[in-house]
């Protein structure tokens, strides 16, 4: 396997385990991640959210861990990365909003770069108009902006994955095993 170098764009109240899981599995296999934040400089923190399935209509969410960025926004250059990783919670609602941020996103795609989404992060690839035609997982409640930008909604299990070309989503964090898998393996192409 060769090192890739791997964009993760997050921000305040990302999901917990969809930042940091991916994060540390990423760099425990030998990748370098950078993530950023608008707004934000490396050794800036952002605030996470814990999203839990306890049986109520949707997730229950709890205050999360601080997790620390190690890139600065400003200086990013989507170009000198690999792939991209998109995680949810609240973040993506607000950061579709940031043009610049959809730009970086649309790179992705317009290079046919690997690019994992999960759960919220559908919102984000929405708004980059970036899912016309395509197969994508994400939270339930993200079905119609998944729909209305064109994009098929996979209704998978919530441990379950899909990979589309160079795209791969799920609907939660509990399908890091299946998602992260499927991640490596377009990084291993």
């Amino acid at each position: 396997m060769s090192s890739k170098r791997i964009l993760m764009i997050t921000g305040d109240f990302t999901e917990d385990y969809e930042t940091m899981v991916p994060f540390q599995a990423l760099m425990a296999v030998g990748h370098r991640v950078d993530a950023v934040c608008p707004g934000k400089a490396s050794g800036d923190t952002v605030a996470t959210a814990i999203h839990d399935f306890e049986g109520d209509q949707t997730y229950s969410e709890k205050p999360g861990h601080r997790f620390a960025l190690n890139a600065d926004f400003a200086s990013i250059n989507p170009a000198d990365y690999d792939a991209l990783v998109v995680p949810g919670g609240r973040a993506p609602e607000y950061l579709r909003l940031n043009k610049e941020v959809l730009t970086m996103v649309q790179h992705f795609f317009e290079t046919n770069k690997p690019v994992a989404a999960i759960c919220h992060g559908a919102q984000l690839l929405a708004a980059a108009k970036v899912l016309e035609g395509r197969q994508c997982s994400a939270y339930p409640a993200c079905q119609p902006e998944v729909e209305l930008a064109g994009g098929h909604f996979a209704n998978l299990e919530v441990t379950d994955a899909i990979t589309d070309g160079n795209l791969v989503t799920a609907p939660a964090w509990p399908a890091h095993p299946a998602w992260l898998a499927q991640f490596m393996a377009l990084l291993n192409k």
